[in-house]
């Protein structure tokens, strides 16, 4: 690995890609939500990642383990627009979208926007609203737009979707088919925090003293900022032969035996641009294999399907990808 970074500081030592201040504002937004969010780096890192490669996350993990304050703090560490949308089982795409309504005065059918336009959105329990109001949510994250009554209303930078969902309560749940799954970059799974977090947890709310945690995180990212780490991230360099090691693995999966379903190429695309951020984040300006490997687990959570016989023995999504990861050559 030695070699490979002085070789890239020989060949572009010229056009590296300044990365100090994406650097820096990553550290700001984790020291930020430290302040109220106990654990969770990976989950916190993960959503950095998502946001610098316009990407939207699913967050599954069981109740009261801070998925939406975290979700809702992070919105906060970047001056941009938030907007929270509780998914129930009788919400329509118009509670969502907007609807058009008559105006007496003018006699026409004004569009009034729904909580959609905005610019990070948390959708709280995204499996509990029906099909078609899922739908028109999903369209929405892909096309960045909607259109109504012929009028095409394009998304404002940054646009984010971070979707909560419960994994054990599955009454008045509608399953979201794998075709929407594979809009999201990332399926996060949030676990429970350590014996010693959860002490670190409690004595931090005790030390609040009822202060609301939306008061002591600060926003430190700026749109235009936002847009600058992007284009950086666009510029890391990719080697040939990391393109082909994310095309083997991603290709292992669609014919491997404990599989019913592998990755699709935009699970390749996503697992190229996770581990160009992820780069990035370190300081480097060229991926290395270990960068594919931590992207690999979150992008291909909810893109696989397990076997039935495999999924009654117990084994997991992850343990899957690992399997396979560990099975291809990792380019030198």
């Amino acid at each position: 690995m030695e070699n490979n970074e002085t070789q890239s500081d020989e060949l572009n030592f010229d056009n590296r890609v300044p990365l100090e201040n994406l650097q820096r504002a990553v550290e700001e937004i984790k020291t930020e939500l430290s302040q109220v969010i106990i654990g969770q780096e990976n989950f916190i890192e993960l959503l950095i990642v998502a946001l610098l490669v316009d990407g939207h996350v699913l967050i599954e993990g069981v109740p009261g383990i801070a998925k939406t304050i975290t979700a809702k703090l992070f919105a906060k560490t970047l001056k941009t627009d938030f907007s929270r949308i509780q998914f129930t089982p009788d919400l329509m795409p118009s509670d969502i979208l907007g609807t058009s309504i008559f105006n007496v005065k003018t006699a026409e059918f004004e569009y009034k926007k729904g909580p959609i336009f905005s610019n990070i959105i948390l959708i709280d329990e995204i499996n509990r609203a029906p099909a078609k109001t899922q739908a028109a949510m999903f369209e929405t994250m892909e096309e960045r737009q909607v259109t109504m009554d012929g009028t095409t209303y394009k998304m404002e930078d940054p646009f984010m979707v971070l979707a909560t969902q419960n994994p054990i309560e599955q009454e008045g749940t509608y399953a979201l088919p794998e075709a929407q799954l594979d809009r999201f970059i990332f399926k996060i799974k949030v676990d429970y925090p350590t014996v010693e977090e959860e002490v670190k947890i409690i004595q931090t709310h005790h030390d609040r003293k009822g202060s609301k945690p939306q008061t002591l995180v600060s926003s430190v990212l700026t749109p235009n900022q936002l847009q600058d780490y992007k284009a950086k991230i666009q510029a890391i360099m990719v080697e040939e032969k990391i393109i082909k090691y994310i095309a083997d693995i991603i290709t292992k999966t669609r014919n491997h035996p404990h599989l019913y379903l592998g990755g699709s190429p935009r699970a390749s695309i996503a697992t190229l641009n996770a581990a160009k951020a992820f780069a990035a984040i370190l300081g480097r300006d060229f991926v290395i294999p270990e960068d594919v490997k931590r992207a690999l687990v979150p992008v291909l959570n909810h893109r696989i399907i397990l076997t039935p016989e495999r999924e009654m023995e117990g084994m997991t999504a992850e343990s899957v990808v690992n399997m396979i990861t560990e099975s291809v050559e990792i380019p030198r």
